[in-house]
């Protein structure tokens, strides 16, 4: 049977950009660091089995994304092209559960973001509200649907 694609109510997300005085401060080299200790959490998570095998090596692409999100240079544009991020998700099965977990990692991280990567602590409340409405953008399965697949997060 052909899986069904599921689209989230509300089409794509309707969210604030994150501040670029987040870069400003953080600098590319915080960016990469976060990242890559996000991709540690997840490698410890329940999604493990969805991301690559090398996952500091898989870090860096979503690293470069978040780089210019986050008001730096557009590396993720420069090296692989327009993200295009649901299209690259597509091919991976995503559902709510999956991203309630992704999101439990990224506030992991987030929890000591200010001391350890210089995130300035007055853009965390909005960083938090973008990763929600975008990553609701992501899941592409309906809650009664299974799947699997290997997911590299930001594509291929």
């Amino acid at each position: 049977m052909e899986r069904q694609i599921y689209i989230p109510p509300g089409g794509p997300p309707r969210v604030t950009s994150p501040s670029a005085e987040i870069y400003a401060q953080m600098g590319e080299a915080n960016i990469f660091a976060m990242l890559e200790d996000f991709y540690l959490e997840l490698e410890k998570s329940s999604l493990r089995s969805m991301f690559p095998k090398d996952v500091v090596e898989a870090s860096k692409k979503s690293a470069a994304f978040f780089v210019g999100l986050l008001g730096g240079p557009p590396l993720y544009h420069q090296r692989y092209g327009n993200p295009m991020m649901r299209a690259r998700h597509m091919p991976f099965s995503i559902d709510e559960a999956a991203r309630q977990e992704w999101l439990r990692c990224f506030d992991h991280v987030l929890a000591h973001a200010v001391e350890k990567y210089n995130f300035p602590a007055e853009h965390l409340a909005g960083f938090r509200a973008f990763l929600v409405g975008f990553s609701g953008w992501m899941v592409n399965t309906a809650p009664s649907e299974t799947g699997e697949g290997n997911l590299e997060l930001f594509g291929d």
